[in-house]
């Protein structure tokens, strides 16, 4: 099959997944958050040019229902909701609202969240018993240290489940106290069956991120935010890209970020399409597994019906 024509705005996204004979996206790493938590994650991209040298406009900085419409135009069947922490104290009202709020939202798939604090296993316990599918855990904004003896029970205990986490653990876009994927690394050897994915692939140490991939079957990278024009200026991925995931084709996830980006959502689409077009070993199947197939394994949805 030829690879059809990347999609050149938000609305010719369906299009494109019709053409490729996917029935929709589904997108791994996006943000709902409470209002007032969302305006004050609003309010520090505001001042991006402090924090990060350049700008962050954010494009979908519109209502729940406008951004959910945004999602169903670029033919988002189903998506994860992701809320993180900054403090402790937050991880269980945050877990607690976004399951509530996936039990009300069509395509949102329950999530939940973590904070090194001594409730941690209860709250997280609670969620993944009320099914949440994936858990964000965000180390650069927390501020913490994910070897911290006080996660060592949250760990386990997504293990043993074989609920993901979703782990923002590289130094993009800023470093934190304790970022980086060495000290990621060493959860990661303490706990070998927790399955992990790598948000922003790990940005920008992204040959890390597919050493880890490979050295724990159980670790995928997401694409959020990689190899768009806006981070191609501030992370830019080795000039073999393609070739290196090849061999990781099974565990490389569609994330978006949306709608905390500063541009177009069809911009991540058509960057995943440019890989699969750079290299023949790559092509259909990769990106029909990417935006599509494994996402939705990996947050345990059922097939669509043929």
């Amino acid at each position: 099959m030829t690879l059809p024509v990347p999609p050149t705005s938000d609305a010719d996204v369906p299009r494109f997944l019709d053409e490729l004979g996917v029935p929709g996206l589904v997108d791994a790493h996006v943000h709902f958050l409470p209002d007032n938590v969302m305006d004050k994650v609003w309010a520090y991209f505001d001042r991006a040019e402090t924090h990060y040298g350049r700008a962050w406009p954010i494009h979908y900085r519109t209502s729940v229902d406008d951004r959910l419409a945004a999602l169903k135009g670029l033919g988002v069947t189903a998506f994860a909701p992701l809320v993180y922490p900054h403090k402790p104290g937050m991880g269980r009202w945050l877990t607690e609202w976004v399951t509530d709020f996936a039990a009300r939202t069509d395509g949102a798939v329950p999530t939940a969240t973590l904070f090194p604090e001594p409730d941690v296993a209860g709250y997280l316990g609670a969620a993944v018993a009320a099914g949440a599918r994936i858990v964000k855990v965000h180390v650069q904004v927390g501020g913490f240290d994910p070897r911290d003896p006080l996660l060592r029970p949250a760990w386990g205990l997504l293990a043993d489940a074989g609920v993901p986490a979703i782990v923002h653990c590289g130094h993009g876009p800023i470093p934190g106290e304790h970022t980086g994927l060495d000290v990621f690394g060493e959860v990661l050897a303490e706990h070998p069956r927790l399955p992990v994915v790598l948000a922003h692939a790990g940005m920008p140490d992204f040959a890390g991120a597919l050493d880890l991939v490979h050295r724990h079957e159980h670790v995928y990278i997401d694409t959020t935010m990689v190899g768009t024009p806006y981070s191609e200026r501030m992370a830019a991925l080795p000039d073999d890209w393609p070739a290196r995931l090849v061999d990781v084709a099974d565990r490389v996830v569609y994330g978006s970020d949306f709608p905390n980006i500063p541009y177009g959502a069809f911009e991540q689409v058509a960057a995943v399409a440019g890989w699969a077009a750079a290299d023949d070993r790559l092509g259909v199947g990769f990106l029909r597994a990417v935006l599509h197939d494994t996402p939705a394994g990996l947050l345990g949805l059922r097939p669509e019906p043929e």
